[in-house]
């Protein structure tokens, strides 16, 4: 097991170097469709890489360097869909933020895997 997890991480790692980050909702920005949800920590995707919804894989953005921390995997019931979204520079703080921000609705819940958990 502790094969895959580091090749896992490798892989995201080589992504992350490989992709140009684009932050196109910043910290305190509103959602396009939801005006009521801020973004509590900057927001945006991977250039030219996909996801389940056709758009690039999207990346939450902390204060605290530039090494991808953990994984997000949401389930959302409203678009019938899953996604991952991972966690740059983000301490524990920012970690807790958005989980719960993920988990704020009846319609969509989240799971975090962090990096130093998959070791386990």
């Amino acid at each position: 097991m502790d094969k895959y997890n580091t090749e896992f991480w490798q892989m995201l790692d080589e992504l992350l170097s490989s992709s140009e980050l684009v932050i196109d909702r910043p910290k305190g920005s509103h959602h396009p469709k939801y005006p009521a949800l801020v973004y509590p920590v900057d927001y945006g995707f991977l250039e030219n890489t996909t996801s389940m919804d056709g758009g690039g894989i999207d990346i939450w953005r902390g204060t605290h360097g530039s090494d991808i921390d953990a994984v997000i995997i949401t389930i959302d019931m409203m678009k019938k869909d899953s996604e991952i979204k991972l966690l740059v520079g983000c301490d524990e703080k920012e970690k807790q933020i958005i989980l719960d921000t993920h988990n704020n609705s009846k319609y969509m819940k989240a799971i975090m895997i962090r990096r130093q958990d998959s070791f386990i």
